[in-house]
């Protein structure tokens, strides 16, 4: 479904201690992914989400919504008054971009692609 959040991020100073928390609190199971300091777990069938290590200061959640068409989707967006950046590769699942509301409110589209590269 178009438009639908499939993905949610949490940025943490201490991504551990961000695992350890969502973890007690909520029961979540964590798994790493690549070598970055990134960790995911899955929510339902069709919503997973992630902690990762950030040294930005950035605390807001980061919410991905699916799309059929990441690069017309962009186009949309900024068509409608936002913004978006140029589209990015997680290579083997998809594409991502970040784009900002006519509200100044940060969000990312998702793609699924298991040909991205």
């Amino acid at each position: 479904m178009e438009g639908k959040p499939v993905h949610v991020e949490l940025p943490a100073k201490d991504s551990a201690r961000s695992k350890e928390f969502y973890g007690s609190l909520f029961g979540w199971k964590f798994e790493s992914f690549a070598e970055a300091d990134y960790h995911m777990t899955q929510f339902s069938d069709q919503l997973g989400g992630a902690v990762f290590g950030t040294e930005s200061g950035e605390t807001s959640p980061r919410v991905y919504f699916s799309v059929a068409d990441i690069d017309g989707a962009r186009a949309r967006v900024s068509e409608l008054g936002g913004s978006a950046e140029e589209k990015s590769p997680v290579p083997g699942m998809g594409w991502y971009a970040a784009c900002k509301d006519t509200e100044g409110t940060s969000f990312h589209l998702w793609q699924s692609d298991q040909a991205a590269a």
